[in-house]
């Protein structure tokens, strides 16, 4: 070939169109597969009924208020905030808003006032879309909402202005058609819970959400014969790209703890759901539930469980309420990297949950095909450039980081914290979970708690996971929280305990001693003497599981005092 035939050809591909690779492409394939299957069914509060929307009505308003959001000019990265409850709705315009192109920026309401108006401000969005109270709260703290310039109204309009989602659907029933979308191209920013430090923008993208979407499919078993009771919105937002039926339940999807069994059990039942996504406390209570009133959940085949280390106890409970065959998967990941390992329940009942309660720490299972973990010794400071030589051996306690197609690149406009968190590798970028754990040598990822939370004394550091696991086997004891007290390197270990019951002076005198005995049973755990009991632990705003031990350390420095 000539010369000039190559600068023709290159010209040529210049010229071609982008592959377009849009998460939101994958509805509109579903809808084409199952038009007529209901994609979303929400409960009716109050009304003891559901209400269906098939994926083919779906798919038609997802295009109608993609044109209407188009038109409005909520499009092409136009950052947009969206607080909506979840909801046929809030499908609706997730999948608009990725189809126009617009950048959703979807956040975690429970996590406090002071938190959410923070993490909005910074944003700095043109286009908000929410619930009437959504938008009460924006003109109440106008300074952090100063960038706004298009305002959508979900349900009645009072004095604010703007426009109403009623008005925003197109008159046109052809599909929307936007640019090529490429895989790098920003999809969503999505905010971490805040549990462990200051909530942060993880920057999404297309081709991210489509891995994730690949993995639940590839490892999980995900098919379009599952009916999904989504008691978490965001996981909700899969189940319409894999063909499967979401079931919304009667519940606040902020305060999972606090959800009525009864109402879960309820659309399970009625739905005949397959599959269930819960928050280790939302599927605890859901166990004792069923088993206090003699109910079974046979109808379910799979159920996730993921936000905080799940007990083997509830486990034990759980399987107890499902048929023989049914699967419960505990996925490790974070919301920067998700999913990254997973284990089946079996294997921790059979096997590795014995080596928990000795301290061994808490098995997360096998990284996914393509995911790539490491250990590597812990550093509080950043690492600007990967190296092997930072690894670990297997069997040693390091700092966990990870590396694959689910792993996001960036906070949005927090370089100081994507330096702390992201280690670069040529092209590619190795994420830092905050965790500590290790490796077996049947390549099995073993979680020892946060990096963070390590407790550092004169005599060496201590990792929450397995200290907690020694005390935790008592039989009075609902969960432990090893903190410190003090400056590191010379913190002084504080066990915090969260009795079954409440137990008076002479009970806590006699609990006390016998977790001390405990502690002196084992290597890691004999330097903890001061024994604190604290009614109920502070836990995240996510999934109302994860215990906020930088709250319990401040509670316990008061009453060392």
């Amino acid at each position: 070939m000539t010369v000039a035939g190559e600068q023709s050809t290159r010209q040529s591909a210049v010229n071609q169109p982008a592959a377009r690779l849009n998460i939101a492409d994958r509805l509109a394939q579903m809808a084409a597969r199952y038009p007529d299957k209901p994609a979303v069914i929400v409960a009716q509060k109050r009304r003891s009924r559901f209400v269906a929307t098939t994926f083919r009505d779906l798919a038609d308003n997802v295009d109608r208020l993609a044109a209407g959001l188009a038109a409005a000019g909520i499009r092409d990265g136009v950052r947009t905030i969206l607080m909506v409850k979840p909801g046929a709705d809030f499908f609706a315009l997730t999948f608009a808003l990725f189809k126009t192109e617009a950048v959703p920026v979807l956040i975690d309401p429970g996590m406090g006032r002071r938190s959410l108006v923070r993490c909005l401000a910074e944003i700095e969005a043109e286009a908000f879309i929410g619930i009437p109270i959504a938008h009460v709260a924006r003109k109440l703290f106008r300074g952090a909402f100063r960038s706004i310039r298009i305002a959508v109204t979900v349900g009645r309009r009072w004095l604010w202005g703007g426009l109403r989602l009623a008005h925003l659907r197109s008159e046109r029933s052809d599909a929307y058609a936007g640019s090529a979308t490429g895989a790098d191209d920003l999809a969503a920013i999505l905010f971490t819970s805040g549990s462990t430090g200051p909530a942060k923008g993880a920057c999404y993208t297309h081709g991210i959400f489509n891995a994730q979407v690949d993995y639940l499919q590839s490892h999980y078993g995900f098919s379009a014969d599952d009916v999904d009771v989504a008691t978490f919105p965001l996981f909700a937002l899969f189940d319409a790209a894999l063909g499967v039926t979401a079931v919304i339940p009667d519940m606040d999807a902020s305060r999972p703890a606090r959800a009525d069994p009864a109402k879960i059990v309820a659309a399970i039942r009625e739905s005949g759901a397959t599959h269930m996504f819960g928050s280790p406390a939302l599927l605890n209570n859901l166990a004792r539930f069923a088993i206090a009133n003699g109910g079974r959940l046979d109808s379910l085949r799979r159920v996730i469980t993921a936000g905080a280390p799940v007990a083997p106890r509830m486990l034990e409970k759980l399987r107890q309420v499902l048929a023989d065959e049914a699967d419960i998967f505990t996925p490790y990941g974070a919301t920067e990297a998700l999913p990254v390992a997973s284990i089946e329940s079996r294997e921790i009942l059979q096997e590795t949950a014995a080596r928990t309660a000795e301290g061994a720490g808490i098995c997360v299972g096998r990284p996914l095909d393509g995911m790539d973990v490491r250990i590597i010794a812990i550093d509080d400071g950043p690492i600007p450039e990967w190296s092997s030589s930072l690894c670990l051996p297997a069997g040693q306690i390091g700092e966990i980081v990870v590396n694959g197609p689910v792993v996001t690149r960036e906070y949005f406009r927090r370089p100081a914290a994507t330096t702390a968190a992201k280690i670069r590798d040529g092209d590619a970028i190795w994420h830092r979970m905050g965790d500590v754990g290790y490796l077996d040598d049947r390549g099995r990822l073993w979680f020892c708690g946060r990096k963070a939370h390590r407790v550092v004394t004169e005599r060496g550091t201590l990792f929450t996971i397995p200290c907690e696991a020694v005390f935790n086997r008592h039989p009075r004891v609902r969960r432990t929280a090893l903190v410190g007290v003090g400056d590191a390197g010379r913190q002084q270990p504080v066990l915090c305990v969260e009795p079954e019951e409440r137990p008076d002076a002479r009970q806590r005198q006699q609990l006390t001693r016998e977790l001390q005995d405990l502690g002196r049973s084992a290597e890691n755990t004999r330097s903890i003497e001061t024994i604190l009991f604290h009614r109920s632990f502070p836990v995240d705003v996510r999934h109302n599981a994860k215990i906020n031990r930088e709250a319990l350390a401040g509670w316990a420095e008061r009453q060392s005092r």
